[in-house]
């Protein structure tokens, strides 16, 4: 799993507020617009019908979904993250991957998740998963001493696997529901139960600890300008296979949380996740 959220990064301290929002906006835009897009899945019972040829130019009407009580308001966001994505975000994101060599991007990416794993471990043990944890916390232990402080992921390679586990995950672990699907200007798709734990989120990314503002900026900035480079594949795929990109990333958005609360088990979360049969 890489992590996401999209995926969407509040900047604390004495930073101006032109700079602090710029930074923000940047951050969350991509982190969550651009996770979320990535993992795309195969369309269940919510599924678009496919337009005739002669209209498969226009844009298509929105339908009644019962997970998506405020479609029109999340189809404006939609439209609003995608312009800034394809004005700004998409650009520098291309520049990046086409300037710098694999091996530095790989650093990077590398280092970022690293680093995440700090959150990651954080949430595992609030969901009282003993394996996730452990293994957590050897992957920070290696990839931090013998990894350059997490450039190179030596975990992986020894079969220590990444457990990604984000707060959100963690009340939908200990039942709280999703709540309606929701597509936040400049956050990107989201649930009212993930909104609500977004400044946890927000609150356990190391990053935000550093006490420079210029490099706890540009670190945040960095993070989210690789995360988007390597989406560019997958979001292109989303543009041209998806006859309605708005419904496709709604429901494999709600498909992926669902799989993510229940650690890949199939079914919906609201089933029980006891058996004692």
């Amino acid at each position: 799993m890489t992590t996401a959220s999209s995926s969407s990064f509040t900047f604390p301290g004495a930073a101006p507020a032109a700079w602090r929002l710029a930074g923000t906006s940047l951050a969350l835009a991509l982190g969550l617009l651009a996770s979320h897009a990535a993992v795309a899945q195969p369309l269940t019972g919510n599924a678009q019908p496919a337009l005739p040829a002669a209209s498969a130019a226009a844009a298509p009407a929105p339908a009644s979904n019962e997970d998506d009580p405020f479609e029109p308001f999340n189809r404006t966001m939609y439209r609003f993250n995608d312009g800034l994505d394809r004005a700004v975000l998409k650009p520098v994101a291309t520049t990046y991957r086409d300037v710098l060599p694999s091996f530095v991007r790989t650093g990077v990416s590398n280092f970022f998740g690293n680093i995440g794993d700090v959150w990651n471990l954080a949430n595992n043990v609030m969901q009282l998963k003993l394996r996730g944890s452990a293994e957590t916390f050897m992957r920070l232990n290696v990839n931090t001493v013998f990894g350059l402080g997490g450039l190179l992921d030596i975990a992986s390679e020894a079969g220590i696997n990444r457990h990604s586990e984000d707060f959100g995950q963690t009340l939908g672990y200990w039942g709280v529901p999703s709540g309606p699907f929701v597509m936040l200007p400049l956050f990107g798709p989201s649930t009212l139960r993930d909104t609500a734990a977004l400044p946890a989120d927000r609150w356990g990314n190391p990053v935000g600890a550093i006490n420079d503002i210029p490099v706890r900026n540009a670190l945040s900035v960095l993070d989210v300008v690789d995360t988007r480079a390597r989406l560019l594949g997958v979001t292109q795929l989303l543009q041209e296979a998806a006859l309605d990109p708005y419904s496709f990333l709604r429901d494999s958005h709600l498909q992926r949380r669902a799989i993510e609360v229940r650690d890949g088990a199939a079914g919906t979360e609201t089933e029980e996740r006891y058996d004692l049969d």
